[in-house]
């Protein structure tokens, strides 16, 4: 069975960066592709970036030219690079694994806050 556990959140101060990681324990023969989506106060949860299999990458608007999603498939881990960072990035950060023959597996999250 596949875990994912995430690491990486902290208090930072705005325009500070953070680099979080979700790793993968178990199989992951069927991996499709990893996103990072985070749940801020008050708020629904949402994409941050993704990556595929085959290294393509996609990032929401607000993160574009900030955050950088890469993966090390030798370590089943993905990262989330993050410069830049604003007191809006406040969330939660959650890693969601997307198999091809198995249901998605998400991670417990891990909390960033980004001070003023």
């Amino acid at each position: 069975q596949v875990q994912l556990v995430e690491s990486g959140g902290g208090l930072v101060q705005a325009g500070g960066s953070l680099r979080l990681s979700c790793a993968a324990s178990g199989s992951s023969d069927s991996f499709k592709g990893m996103g990072w989506y985070r749940q801020g106060p008050g708020k629904q949860r949402e994409l941050v970036a993704s990556i595929t299999s085959r290294g393509s990458t996609n990032y929401a608007e607000f993160v574009k030219g900030r955050f950088t999603i890469s993966r090390d498939s030798a370590k089943n881990t993905v990262y989330l690079e993050m410069i830049s960072l604003k007191p809006e990035d406040t969330a939660v950060y959650y890693c969601k694994l997307e198999r091809y023959f198995a249901g998605a597996v998400w991670g417990q999250g891990t909390l960033v806050t980004v001070s003023s």
